[in-house]
């Protein structure tokens, strides 16, 4: 028979073993008015992070689709950022720079 620490040793292992894997972060980065990458393809629970790395330009993220309302700025060297946990697609512009758009695509983690 197995003695008890062998088996609370096993017992942990597999614990260890088998658990989920770590959310992640994704860094979206905002120069010349853009979002790059404008597409990404992350896991629910995954955290986007939009980093402004202007040099002068303010910018937000509005995901105006869904009836929020316009967020506050953030500033160059500033960021803002998110965590994900429902599946989708979700669409987002910049506030004071509409034409600048990107998409989140939110699937199960594998």
């Amino acid at each position: 028979m197995m003695n008890k620490r062998v088996w609370l040793c096993v017992v942990v292992s597999v614990l260890f073993s088998t658990s989920q894997a770590q959310a992640k972060d994704v860094i979206v980065e905002i120069y010349k008015k853009q979002f790059m990458p404008s597409e990404i393809i992350i896991e629910a629970g995954d955290r986007v992070i939009w980093k402004n790395i202007e040099k002068r330009q303010y910018h937000n993220v509005w995901f105006k689709g869904s009836g929020e309302e316009e967020p506050d700025y953030f500033f160059p060297d500033e960021s803002y950022q998110r965590i994900f946990d429902q599946l989708g697609t979700f669409s987002y512009e910049c506030g004071p720079h509409p034409k600048m758009k990107g998409r989140v695509i939110v699937k199960n983690a594998e």
